[in-house]
């Protein structure tokens, strides 16, 4: 594994320890805003270095695309508590967020059943199944973002 896989990884492993400080840190709606928007910007990176492969633009190195969708399932849980009461404000998303609540906790699980099934693709080795379960995730995200982000 390359070093800056390895940094990656440990970064994410980091983060994932300090969940508990990160809810602490939700005292106000701008931080609540700047970390679930850090944690998708993050995720949406790792994704974007597997489209190349799933294009056909790149050359698929299994250990990589392993390597990037591991750091995308790690983080697909976090976002989610930082939709906290009063974020709205300042933030790209809709009040459905809120006002929808269960549809907006069905739209985190398809994304997260989603991720699973392309972490567990990634590990099969088999880039058809890889480019399969790709385009799940790609539509779990399309869905909530068209019914749940503010299009600008």
């Amino acid at each position: 594994m390359n070093k800056s896989v390895i940094k990656t990884l440990l970064a994410a492993a980091l983060l994932t320890l300090s969940i508990p400080v990160a809810y602490a840190q939700f005292d106000r709606p701008e931080r609540a805003i700047k970390y679930r928007q850090s944690v998708m910007t993050i995720m949406a990176n790792h994704f974007g270095r597997i489209q190349p492969v799933i294009k056909g633009a790149a050359p698929y190195d299994k250990d990589a695309v392993k390597a990037n969708v591991s750091v995308i399932a790690m983080m697909a849980p976090l976002p989610w508590a930082a939709f906290t009461s009063g974020s709205e404000k300042g933030s790209n998303a809709m009040p459905d967020v809120w006002s929808d609540a269960a549809g907006f906790k069905a739209a985190q699980q398809k994304f997260q059943e989603s991720v699973a099934g392309l972490s567990v693709a990634a590990d099969s080795g088999d880039l058809e199944k890889v480019k399969v379960a790709s385009a799940a995730v790609a539509d779990a995200c399309k869905a909530c973002h068209e019914k749940f982000q503010v299009k600008r």
